[in-house]
């Protein structure tokens, strides 16, 4: 008897051990949390930034350069605010050793950010459609216009606008012949599955970013919700999770069709501005000397240099850095620069670039340039001379590979001998077997040129190709941070998403949204468990407080497989939660009832203990299973917030089973082996 006793002690003492090793993550990183909050608010009053501010350079790594830049007047103030700097520095990285193993907070506990991607259909039709003329644009545009307006189906709507233009939709998907029915049925299947598929790319990518337990779930058709709870750098978020990735390799075209396409957009431009018919003879502008002279730059406004062509055009006003010298006979050109070390490509002085974006789309314009090539802007800007300029790049409309063959992508560091920008980091990228077949084909039969790396519409870089590479390998450099080289190899290594997605609705909700609810919720809890002990105590004595032991190691046992499980506490967990030690409080009230009864009938009070817990542990386990089997059901048929409250609703009732009986008849066993079997019982 003893000897058993002994090893039910035991085991009572090694799950508390166990639960106290897996809390204690929990409680540490609390303590350090408000430490670290301390901290970075005495440097906010030192150095008068913003603590959110000081927060995310601490996340990106910039917390010390920051503030010497805000204090590089105030040395004294420096030094005292830089050995704050490395007390942060180690704070933040005791918090991040032990964040993992710690209880994640809910979105409705700490804040975090909340956005609703729209998966874009028009886009994805563009993708799936193999003859892409003038007619298919104008009926999708008008089809999303009247979708906006109206509310109504999409697809539906695409279907009567093309019986109204009598076309076939055979013409642009599916099989010749095919009818409108099943195009329209496979487009419909297309774009769910699309769908589909989207958020399976997003939780990967989320999973990769190091989000713990993210809420990403579909709402309506084409709409996907991502909760991601105590991310507080949210554009990098947004960065990772909504980067389409659509890597695409295309040739530039060759300097020759640069500089005509570039004389027949000033062309059009003058013909435009002047209202006349083209002439040859002010159609020949000798753009190659561009990069002999210095322009006279000036600022002008817009209307000033279009007049009222500016508002027939679309292009809107505002200040743009023109050469004066060439605007009348170039006024396209007169826009552009061309730089020193920086052989090839145009220009563009970063306030004439939305000027330049909205002509290169204008109808005239467009029809200036050659119908197998297009107008891509480089993925930044360059710094030079103090000012930002970004590259503009003419290449092939068709990609001459795609990102689908890539296989791996990681990130280096250049030696820098042949770039603007020594020792950035690079992605390195490795094609399958039939990528770096085609990509050997490419570069073998182009040497010399320029290979533009497009990743989603934005040129990354464009490398000459010095010689054929049949080793499958590419890079893209032009990174100007380890962090946005990391980004962007994750994501590629995750692949593009099978359609591009849009941010229609963004919440960065803060700790203090919500903030009185989960201080009154604290408060109420903890007035509720100071009745329940009080009550256990006055109206089943010292019975009482062995429930309240047993009702408190509930508690702990629960916390513990919730961080075991890296589980992440929500408003629905702690329902759960609750209920359970509501439960748990019911099952030690049915087992002293028990006793009572059994002590009432004159038996003595072993008899009677083993007599109340044996008759009461049918009803606990009954109650306790049935529950059991709801919660599971809640979990495989629910989502989000009811999984949450089915997960701590199941661990709280196998806990309960283990405290409320186990445990407490342990205790009891301790008791009664020290006492006379005449003894009386406080209960």
């Amino acid at each position: 008897m003893q000897r058993r006793l002994l090893y039910r002690t035991l085991l009572v003492v090694v799950v508390v051990v166990v639960a106290l090793y897996q809390l204690y993550p929990t409680v540490r990183v609390s303590g350090l949390e408000g430490k670290l909050e301390r901290q970075l608010t005495e440097l906010s009053r030192i150095t008068g930034a913003p603590v959110a501010d000081l927060r995310s350079a601490l996340a990106t790594g910039e917390l010390e350069g920051k503030v010497r830049r805000l204090l590089a007047d105030e040395p004294g103030t420096l030094d005292r605010a830089t050995a704050l700097v490395r007390q942060i520095i180690r704070t933040h990285e005791a918090v991040g050793s032990l964040q993992d193993r710690a209880i994640k907070k809910g979105l409705d506990l700490q804040g975090g950010t909340y956005l609703v991607y729209e998966v874009d259909i028009p886009g994805l039709l563009d993708q799936l459609a193999h003859n892409k003329d003038e007619r298919f644009q104008e009926i999708v545009r008008a089809s999303v216009a009247e979708m906006q307006a109206t509310g109504g189906d999409f697809f539906d709507i695409l279907r009567r606008r093309f019986d109204e233009s009598n076309l076939r939709l055979s013409r642009y998907f599916g099989k010749m012949g095919e009818s409108d029915d099943k195009i329209i049925s496979d487009l419909r299947r297309e774009a769910e599955d699309a769908v589909d598929r989207t958020l399976e790319k997003l939780r990967y990518r989320i999973d990769q970013f190091g989000v713990s337990e993210p809420a990403i779930h579909k709402q309506g058709a084409h709409r996907i919700v991502v909760e991601l709870a105590g991310v507080h750098d949210v554009e990098r978020a947004k960065r990772i999770i909504g980067t389409t990735a659509l890597l695409e390799f295309k040739l530039e075209k060759d300097p020759q069709v640069v500089q005509a396409t570039i004389s027949a957009i000033d062309r059009t431009l003058r013909r435009i501005r002047s209202g006349q018919a083209d002439t040859t003879a002010l159609a020949r502008i000798d753009t190659t000397q561009r990069a002999s002279r210095k322009a006279e730059e000036a600022e002008v406004d817009v209307s000033e240099l279009f007049g009222q062509a500016a508002e027939q055009v679309g292009v809107d006003t505002g200040q743009v850095v023109v050469d004066r010298q060439t605007f009348e006979e170039a006024p396209f050109s007169s826009l552009l620069r061309q730089l020193p070390g920086v052989t090839g490509e145009i220009a563009v002085p970063v306030q004439n670039m939305r000027t330049v974006d909205r002509l290169l789309k204008l109808p005239e314009i467009q029809n200036a340039i050659p119908r197998d090539a297009e107008f891509l802007w480089s993925s930044k800007p360059i710094r030079l001379g103090g000012s930002d300029y970004y590259l503009l790049y003419l290449v092939n409309r068709n990609p001459e590979l795609v990102g689908k063959y890539i296989t791996a992508a990681n990130v280096r560091v250049g030696a820098g001998e042949s770039s603007l920008r020594g020792n950035e980091p690079r992605v390195t990228l490795t094609l399958d077997t039939q990528g770096a077949r085609i990509f050997a084909r490419v570069t073998g039969a182009n040497v010399g040129k320029k290979l533009a790396i497009v990743l989603d519409g934005r040129v990354a870089s464009a490398p000459v190709i010095r010689e054929r590479i049949p080793s499958g390998n590419a890079q893209i450099d032009g990174l100007d941070t380890m962090e946005e080289a990391k980004d962007l190899a994750l994501v590629l290594r995750t692949g593009a998403l099978p359609a591009p997605v849009e941010v229609i609705e963004e919440r960065t909700v803060g700790p203090s949204l919500g903030q009185d609810s989960i201080d009154k919720g604290q408060k109420a809890a903890i007035v509720g468990a100071i009745l329940v002990v009080l009550f256990m105590v006055f109206y089943y004595r010292g019975s009482g407080l062995i429930a309240d032991f047993a009702l408190a190691l509930n508690i702990v046992l629960i916390l513990a497989a919730l961080a075991a499980f890296r589980a992440t506490l929500t408003m629905p967990g702690i329902a759960g939660i609750t209920l359970t030690i509501g439960m748990a409080v019911d099952a030690n009230v049915l087992i002293f009832e028990r006793i009572r009864e059994e002590l009432r009938t004159g038996k003595t009070v072993r008899a009677a203990v083993d007599a109340g817990f044996s008759r009461a542990f049918v009803t606990i386990l009954d109650a306790n299973v049935t529950t059991l089997l709801t919660a599971l059901v809640l979990y495989q048929f629910g989502t989000g917030p009811i999984r949450g409250f089915a997960v701590t609703l199941s661990i709280g009732l196998i806990a309960n089973m283990f405290t409320a009986v186990f445990v407490a008849r342990v205790i009891y066993d301790h008791i009664l082996a020290r006492k006379p079997v005449t003894a009386s019982l406080s209960i």
